[in-house]
């Protein structure tokens, strides 16, 4: 084992490791497979990142990988009287995450693959998955929901408090007067995106639970049962996100310039908390997780509408879960408040935790972990022992290759075999062709099962149900 690490390192058992990098320590959790296939540059950004003054905490999630200043599967941490922000540690779509809604039917009520293909047109019918087209929700200002979230939006559109209730957070609360400061085309650009798909690896998946007998008390509790068919979506905070991302990297990068700090990573940046850079993109990053909670709703608000259209008006959809894996949060641990960023990282509170919303205090809330196409996605339970990583777990299964890299090596007969086309269990998807997304498919990311074993292995989480994948619908 020792050999895949390069650091001098302690191996605290249950697939923990702490790593001494020159710029400070870095918590990795891993099993020896997902261990072994870590490329040295994920420890070099590490080492970056660790460069940041005061830092209290980083670590890695099994799913790690390369990004933009920041790999992918970071959780970092600094205290609220004397640390830093990095909107690089933030990632650029903020807010992204996930949510599962939850069904009455059954497996064998969708086996059918026709009407399968109905829900893939009723649902593209009421969410745009094409980036150049947008949805119709006039009614809805657009400033409303930025400045309050869930309770920005009409009425109309919460079929039932569950869908206030059964959130991670409703609404982010900010001084609203920093939205002064952003230029008025966001408005232009945001408009009509509300309950838009988007592209990359956002999705909306149709799948089928198969309940963990250890945790079956639990599932029953949440209203899930073996077999059942479930709708998990992924999507973020589209132009909204992105462009207060872009507008504050600009303006940060332009105060370490002035303030004569720096880092071997030109793309990472950061702010003091404290300071009138850092608190303008604290208080427009909340006005993004407003968007992105309620983007993600209203995708689920049409998703509604679809399978109401297919299987009858009574058909209701309840919330499970929504929760987001990119953000950076105030958050009390060890009686002291931090903040916490997580950059493709999933909070999961384990029963009894004072974080946990009123729905799930009792039993700890559906830790949502997406897949990758054709393969499974799970739900999962935080557990006391993920104290020792800010309760943060995996995002997903994590790429394992690029895009480019993934077109090059992969064929499209290797994507069909994994989508299982042409047999009864094929994994319906709403393109013509399957080359169009093969960015996408399976071989482009790292097994999730093993990244899964890690988290389980480490004691952060544990597995509920695995959600098999019956269609797959992504953005264009």
């Amino acid at each position: 084992m020792e050999h895949h690490l390069k650091y001098p390192f302690q191996n605290h058992g249950r697939n923990h490791y702490e790593l001494e990098l020159v710029s400070g320590k870095l918590h990795l959790f891993a099993n020896e497979e997902v261990l072994s296939s870590f490329e040295p540059k994920v420890f070099e950004m590490a080492n970056n990142n660790l460069q940041i003054p005061r830092s209290v905490y980083m670590s890695y999630t099994p799913d790690a990988h390369v990004g933009v200043g920041t790999c992918i599967g970071t959780t970092a941490v600094w205290s609220m009287k004397d640390g830093c922000v990095s909107p690089s540690i933030v990632g650029s779509d903020i807010g992204c995450g996930m949510r599962v809604h939850t069904t009455p039917l059954h497996k064998r009520d969708i086996q059918d693959k026709d009407i399968r293909r109905s829900l893939i047109a009723a649902i593209e019918k009421y969410v745009p998955t094409n980036e150049r087209t947008n949805t119709n929700y006039d009614d809805i200002d657009i400033m409303s929901v930025v400045r309050n979230g869930l309770k920005g939006l009409p009425d109309k559109y919460i079929p039932n408090e569950q869908w206030l209730t059964h959130v991670e957070q409703s609404t982010f609360a900010y001084d609203r007067a920093y939205l002064e400061q952003l230029p008025p085309k966001i408005r232009k650009h945001a408009h009509g995106q509300l309950g838009s798909l988007g592209s990359g690896n956002h999705f909306i998946e149709i799948q089928y639970l198969e309940i963990n007998e250890e945790y079956g008390e639990l599932a029953a509790k949440w209203g899930l049962f073996d077999g059942q068919v479930v709708v998990m979506i992924h999507s973020g905070s589209r132009s909204w996100g992105a462009m207060v991302g872009r507008e504050h990297n600009n303006v940060i990068k332009e105060a370490m310039n002035q303030w004569g700090v720096g880092n071997p990573d030109p793309q990472l940046i950061y702010a003091p908390i404290a300071s009138r850079e850092g608190q303008t993109y604290l208080n427009l990053m909340y006005s993004a997780l407003n968007f992105a909670v309620s983007n993600r709703h209203m995708i689920a608000y049409g998703v509604r509408e679809a399978f109401k259209e297919v299987f009858g008006g009574e058909m209701e959809l309840p919330v499970l879960y929504d929760l987001m894996h990119n953000y950076a949060l105030k958050e009390f641990h060890r009686n002291q408040p931090l903040l916490v960023h997580r950059k493709g990282a999933t909070r999961a509170l384990p029963p009894g935790h004072f974080l946990n919303t009123a729905a799930y205090k009792e039993t700890g809330h559906p830790a949502l972990i997406p897949g990758s196409m054709g393969t499974s996605s799970y739900i999962m339970v935080g557990r006391e022992e993920g104290l020792k990583n800010f309760y943060s777990i995996c995002h997903g299964a994590g790429r394992a290759r690029s895009r480019k890299a993934t077109k090059l090596l992969v064929t499209v007969d290797q994507f069909e075999q994994s989508m299982k086309v042409g047999t009864e269990d094929e994994v319906l998807v709403n393109h013509r062709s399957l080359q169009t997304i093969l960015d996408e498919c399976p071989q482009a990311y790292k097994d999730v099962d093993q990244i899964i074993d890690s988290v389980v292995g480490a004691s952060l989480a544990g597995v509920v149900a695995k959600c098999k994948p019956m269609v797959a619908i992504k953005g264009i």
